[in-house]
């Protein structure tokens, strides 16, 4: 029982294990606008009834196998044109040797990202596909994801709108994959809007994919992108949408909740980033929405706010790399993993580093794959102490 008393019937019900409906979830939400200390309260109970006092994160290397983008978001500066110095097209000697300094600084995680299928735009990603022997970046992160395990890393894969049997092949070497849903609704892919030129990320293409990955048993990573323009409400519809689907199929490990952060090279560069008020409500939100869900705020996006975040509601931090920048993100830096450590620990929790799949979804992976990861893992299913040192 908790000892939680609630002047909010509909947050006493939710301490009381009851779920939560959507209409009930944006009244909460309404409730919250005035104050949101209940909300922000239940949404530590059900993080620490359900996580307990462990945060997690990934020791990782950032592939960034190729930036060229068939699509245009307006508020990506992730994606290169050709010519440009940010450019990123990896050959196989520049995998092997990033490999080798992933090695080198203990990282369990190969995160492999690339834009949204490139070559259906590019002869320039045509031309590097076959000078590597491949066709397809799908084809290239196959290959290169068995480079990686053969060496001792786990894959996780993020390269936009795979297809079934293109997931399926990942499967025999990839731990988990991911794809950011980013909002459900169809109203942010209208004129003016931040997908305008985007056709991979209409809500139906996202979904039908998250679909797929739970039809092939395949943990994957989804989340949802704060203050890009869509309405509370639709956030929370949004939310909904993924419960749904994890409903369905049970293999969504993790919800990552990115707060938007203008560049200076966008469309929209002179939009705000998200108040921070409205931020940790959506997160708190979230937990009450799916109280048993990993859920993911980026370290680096929110610098001066880690106790804050973990007590409304987070258990992970995604993944960290001490090599790498975040190529979506340059502009902010990952925290060392010393003054991660250190904030969780001074906020009264105990951070662990986990494979690119979570402990719960250990039995989707292929049994190859899982064996590696078992001899490195300890008890809980996370990452042994001594593959760290």
């Amino acid at each position: 029982m908790s000892n939680l008393v609630l002047n909010s019937e509909l947050l006493n019900r939710l301490v009381d294990g009851t779920e939560s409906s959507k209409d009930e979830a944006y009244q909460i939400y309404q409730d919250a606008e005035k104050d949101p200390t209940e909300l922000y309260k239940v949404a530590q109970f059900l993080r620490n009834k359900n996580k307990g006092r462990i945060v997690t994160y990934s020791r990782k290397v950032f592939f960034n196998l190729i930036n060229l983008c068939r699509d245009t978001c307006s508020y990506c500066t992730y994606k290169s044109e050709p010519g440009q110095t940010k450019i990123s097209m990896m050959s196989k000697h520049d995998i092997q040797n990033l490999i080798a300094l992933g090695k080198k600084y203990k990282c369990t995680e190969a995160l492999f990202v690339t834009g949204e299928r490139p070559e259906q735009k590019y002869q320039e990603a045509r031309t590097w596909l076959k000078q590597n022997g491949f066709v397809s970046t799908a084809e290239y992160l196959i290959h290169a994801s068995e480079m990686v395990l053969a060496a001792g890393l786990f894959p996780h894969t993020n390269a936009g709108n795979l297809t079934k049997a293109e997931m399926k092949e990942l499967k025999n070497t990839n731990a988990s994959l991911g794809l950011m849903l980013e909002n459900s609704s169809e109203r942010l892919s209208e004129k003016g809007m931040p997908h305008e030129f985007a056709p991979s990320k209409n809500p139906k293409a996202r979904i039908k994919v998250l679909e797929n990955a739970g039809e092939l048993r395949i943990p994957i990573t989804t989340g949802l992108l704060i203050g890009i323009g869509e309405s509370p409400f639709e956030l929370i519809d949004s939310l909904y949408t993924v419960k749904d689907i994890h409903k369905k199929f049970g293999h969504i490990q993790e919800v990552i909740l990115q707060n938007f952060q203008p560049k200076p090279d966008t469309a929209m560069k002179k939009m705000h980033s998200p108040h921070e008020k409205y931020f940790k409500t959506l997160v708190a939100l979230t937990r009450i929405i799916m109280p048993e869900m990993n859920i993911q705020i980026p370290p680096n996006l929110s610098p001066i706010s880690y106790s804050d975040f973990l007590a409304v509601g987070i258990n992970d931090w995604g993944g960290i790399s001490p090599i790498t920048p975040d190529y979506v993100n340059p502009e902010f830096p990952w925290p060392s993993i010393e003054a991660l450590n250190k904030n969780c620990a001074n906020a009264g929790f105990e951070p662990r580093t986990r494979f690119p799949v979570y402990p719960e979804f250990l039995s989707f992976v292929n049994s190859d794959l899982k064996s590696k990861m078992m001899e490195m893992a300890d008890f809980d299913g996370l990452v042994r102490g001594e593959h760290l040192k």
